[in-house]
């Protein structure tokens, strides 16, 4: 298994593991399934702001994906980002999420980020303790924001500092 940055030929693959989400589990809060197109203009936005997208790859298959971006559209939080991992069925509970976050999170230090943050719907154990174990901390809990699968869906928000500095703009 290796992790590289996506290029836009994954992008059938990354629509394939995003449409298994919508479909299947909790974790993506859309009704509507997307084909190619949208993911290749999701891709293309990513670049365009230079927000990494990752893939995980096993035999020249691509296995999971991860990605950045705003976490609020507003200058003041230019050193925050909101991330999203998702791997394919068939690939789950072999450690590719963690391979996927750790590099995403290493990624985000490289590029100069501050406070990773992660949107969860809080009764998905799994991605909760993965979070966990990469040092994420529980920072809030909104009840009911949600809905998916006729029921409501509770958000917990959990955020991960990525280095120590005192000043935004400086390196201190």
């Amino acid at each position: 298994m290796s992790i590289r940055f996506a290029t836009k030929e994954d992008c059938a693959a990354i629509a394939e593991i995003y449409n298994h989400a919508v479909v299947h589990t909790a974790a993506i809060w859309n009704d509507k399934t997307v084909d190619t197109d949208n993911r290749i203009a999701w891709f293309e936005a990513r670049q365009f702001a230079h927000f990494p997208v990752l893939v995980s790859e096993e035999n020249g298959v691509v296995t999971g994906y991860s990605s950045y971006g705003d976490w609020r559209a507003f200058d003041g939080f230019r050193h925050t980002v909101e991330h999203s991992v998702y791997v394919h069925p068939d690939h789950q509970g072999k450690g590719l999420g963690r391979a996927l976050l750790a590099a995403l999170i290493e990624e985000a230090r490289r590029r100069g980020k501050h406070v990773m943050v992660a949107g969860i719907e809080a009764q998905n154990a799994a991605s909760l303790h993965l979070h966990e174990t990469l040092g994420f901390i529980t920072t809030g809990q909104m009840p009911q924001v949600g809905t998916k699968f006729g029921r409501w869906l509770d958000l917990t928000f959990m955020q991960l500092q990525l280095d120590n500095r005192t000043d935004p703009d400086g390196k201190a």
